[in-house]
């Protein structure tokens, strides 16, 4: 008898029943992620509609005055969507929200601001007319935002800082803080408003070039894609926000 030959063949064996029973261990955990993640779905979308219906009395109560500026990023394929943009923008005044500053990278949402504006006021007057029976909209102030307003901001700033901290003849290093570059942003026209929520709408969990010296102290939630936005969730976002103590960086 070869030795060798059957110690080979023992091993093989040993091999294929290793892989065999990884790949099973594999196909296990899979399927319990799979069922776990479904699970998550359906309960996330019974909660939506116990939210949006208005069964889950702790949601019908918002302190909504704590929501005095919003911020709302989209992915900007998505933000050609007009039709869902407005009716998150239906929502949000249904909600109580006045203030809104709507973003997108690449200035799609700017560029259709007139369409934008003119849809909300014709949702507003045909919940008057009657021929609607949602709840009529608060009056909704909007900014709209792209990544191209912060290049001349940065660059009007940061001349500013020069001319103020390094063009002078002081000897040393300047010592430039926080309020140095809002007093520059201010000066330079460019410091707006800050959020106190952000609500992002895209694929990627980040706010996409929204000018980072806006949002200091803001908070930042990601929803999903627009095209699968959610009433109920919507609520259970900015609820949550209300009942958040803020130190504000202190």
């Amino acid at each position: 008898m070869d030795l060798g030959n059957e110690v080979q063949k023992i091993l093989s064996w040993t091999s294929v029943c290793g892989n065999l029973g990884l790949h099973l261990i594999w196909l296990i955990l899979h399927l319990i992620i799979n069922v776990w993640y479904s699970v998550l779905g359906i309960a996330r979308k019974v909660e939506n509609t116990l939210i949006s219906s208005g069964l889950l009395k702790s949601y019908n109560a918002i302190n909504i005055s704590k929501v005095r500026y919003l911020a709302v990023v989209i992915e900007s394929e998505e933000a050609r969507q007009t039709s869902k943009v407005l009716e998150l923008l239906h929502w949000l005044a249904s909600i109580g929200i006045k203030s809104i500053c709507l973003y997108d990278r690449e200035g799609v949402l700017k560029k259709s601001q007139e369409a934008i504006i003119e849809g909300l006021n014709k949702s507003q007057e045909s919940i008057i007319d009657g021929s609607d029976h949602g709840t009529l909209p608060e009056h909704v102030d909007l900014e709209f935002v792209s990544f191209a307003d912060s290049k001349p901001a940065v660059a009007k700033a940061a001349n500013l800082l020069f001319v103020k901290h390094y063009a002078s003849t002081k000897p040393g290093k300047p010592n430039i803080t926080e309020s140095d570059m809002s007093e520059a942003l201010q000066a330079a026209g460019y410091e707006g408003r800050e959020p106190d929520l952000l609500l992002v709408y895209g694929p990627v969990r980040c706010h996409m070039g929204f000018p980072a010296w806006r949002i200091r102290y803001t908070e930042i939630e990601h929803m999903g894609p627009l095209k699968s936005m959610k009433f109920g969730s919507l609520i259970k976002t900015i609820h949550k926000f209300t009942k958040v103590h803020q130190n504000y960086g202190q």
